[in-house]
């Protein structure tokens, strides 16, 4: 059987810790042994409605109280899962419906398990003739004796981030997962002395992987809470993590932004979040200005600075890269402009007051990671030159399924290139961006991520909610350039959106030294995101 696996059922047979759901409301408590028990009932289920060891399962379900056990069970019963991108209001239900028809005939699932608050959408599947099973109706099934899993049989069918029209799926191992929770509980000292407190959605990897399985295999005791739980009333994050004495937290970095503005406003003292030992930043480019905020704001509620954690990942690599080691407080890499986007390299910066950037560092690689940095002709670069990162080692996948049949991520040696650029710093991974994504201007290599930060810092822009759009000479400008979204609810003011857009063209010239093509301001929720939040910028195109 597969150490992870063993690794859950010896956790259930001894933990008395588990896991919390339902706040703020109908709160609900069940131990890892009470959850493995009726994982073993929903295993039962799907084995007698005809799962067979090695074939896939997708789950379509909001809920952390369902998700838990139908996910132990399907590994239990020797599938494999897949977490399937959720509608939610503003979706169109036929694009949706498309797309995860071609997602299942991809995964090839045998069946779907359906949970809340997506029951309605059986009767689409049941439409096409896909098999399917409510939630709770599987926990009704006989006990199941485990299946026997080979460590090199497949866990998780990870959708990426990208276009649901185009789908992929990471393919993670019993032998990766393993590997890296096992990592991350060394790091973070995982044990039942530790509270976790989560709102991330299952869907993505940091909600799945970080936020479900570390607790099941380690035996924290796990807070959990849905995205519409925190996004509708934000607050409630830091007044679980006060009354249960989180130890562990992680969000995007858009999340911290928002819990700073409401601490902002929260007396001092009337929440308590000295018990953190870890607030981990991570799944979207880090802005060492939002940290520091939250930071300002939450030492008044008993924060310890240095238990700011940021993070490196990617579903790749089945979900972190590197860490900052604990204890550290955010280190930056504070770095000659000019020398980053025009020589490649990160040259510390002087007191000559040149143009910085400041850049954090992630950490060094997990040891079941190994990362270099390359050029385009892949040979490997020197310390502080800037190349494209590559992965191999035991966390990190071999391929991709894909609508075309399965597609390895990993060349003859065993490198797998993440699509980011970047650096290393005495071991610490430093990323610049993403490759796709860069601007070339003039020679220089300009990182959308600092363009967006600066003119999401202007009044009356959504701050996290602005793309930098690459544009090629041939895309009505005479030479590469770029152009800028941003969101406002000013966008139905003519003057209002012009005067904001004067605004942000002004701190890009003054900060970056550079002159968009365009400014657009458009309205709130126009810009398209990944179904677990991250911008899309190809797809932003369309609104230039």
């Amino acid at each position: 059987m597969s150490r992870f696996v063993d690794g859950v059922i010896a956790t259930a047979g001894g933990a008395r810790t588990g896991m919390v759901t339902g706040e703020p409301g109908a709160v609900d408590r069940r131990t890892w042994g009470e959850l493995h028990g009726v994982a073993r009932r929903i295993a039962g289920g799907l084995a007698a409605g005809g799962l067979r060891p090695g074939e896939a399962v997708a789950v379509l379900a909001g809920m952390p109280a369902q998700i838990a056990p139908v996910a132990q069970a399907i590994w239990l019963a020797g599938g494999s899962m897949t977490m399937l991108h959720q509608p939610t209001p503003r979706t169109d239900l036929e694009v949706w419906r498309d797309d995860t028809l071609r997602v299942l005939r991809m995964i090839d699932a045998r069946t779907v398990v359906i949970g809340s608050p997506f029951e309605p959408m059986a009767d689409v599947l049941a439409a096409y003739g896909i098999t399917h099973h409510a939630a709770d109706g599987l926990a009704a099934g006989p006990e199941l004796t485990p299946v026997t899993a080979d460590e090199d049989s497949v866990a998780l069918l990870q959708l990426t981030s990208g276009s649901t029209a185009e789908p992929k799926a990471v393919r993670i191992t019993h032998r990766n997962l393993y590997a890296n929770l096992r990592d991350s509980a060394r790091h973070l000292g995982c044990d039942e002395s530790g509270v976790m407190v989560s709102w991330l959605p299952m869907f993505h990897d940091m909600g799945m992987v970080g936020c479900l399985l570390l607790p099941m295999l380690t035996g924290m005791e796990l807070v959990s809470v849905t995205p519409i739980d925190f996004l509708s009333r934000p607050i409630l994050w830091a007044e679980l993590m006060s009354r249960h004495g989180a130890t562990i937290t992680t969000a995007p970095n858009f999340a911290w932004a928002v819990l700073a503005r409401q601490l902002a406003r929260v007396a001092p003292g009337s929440l308590d979040l000295s018990t953190l030992r870890v607030a981990g930043n991570g799944a979207e480019p880090i802005d060492p200005a939002t940290m520091r905020a939250f930071v300002d704001v939450a030492v008044r509620m008993g924060l310890r600075p240095e238990a700011v954690n940021c993070c490196y990942g990617a579903a790749e690599s089945t979900l972190v890269i590197s860490m900052s080691a604990m204890g550290d407080p955010m280190l930056l890499d504070v770095v000659d402009a000019a020398e980053l986007e025009l020589g490649r390299r990160a040259v510390p910066a002087g007191a000559s007051g040149e143009a910085v950037r400041q850049l954090p560092m992630l950490g060094r690689p997990f040891p079941s990671v190994t990362v270099r940095v390359v050029d385009d002709k892949d040979n490997p670069r020197d310390e502080r030159q800037v190349g494209r990162i590559q992965l191999r080692g035991e966390s990190v996948t071999d391929g991709y399924v894909t609508p075309a049949g399965f597609e390895p991520a990993r060349d003859a040696d065993g490198w797998l290139d993440i699509g980011d650029e970047g650096y290393l710093v005495d071991g610490q991974i430093v990323v610049c961006g993403r490759r796709k994504d860069v601007i070339i201007m003039g020679g220089r290599n300009i990182y959308p991520t600092d363009i967006e930060r600066v003119a999401g810092r202007v009044p009356g822009v959504r701050e996290g909610n602005v793309a930098a759009i690459r544009l090629m000479a041939h895309e009505g400008v005479a030479r590469e350039s770029f152009a800028v979204l941003v969101e406002s609810r000013a966008a139905g003011d003519e003057a209002a959106a012009a005067e904001i857009g004067r605004e942000v063209t002004a701190r890009i010239v003054a900060e970056i030294e550079a002159r968009p093509a365009a400014v657009r301001v458009v309205p709130p929720g126009s810009l398209p995101k990944t179904p677990s939040g991250k911008l899309r910028r190809g797809a932003a195109r369309a609104l230039l």
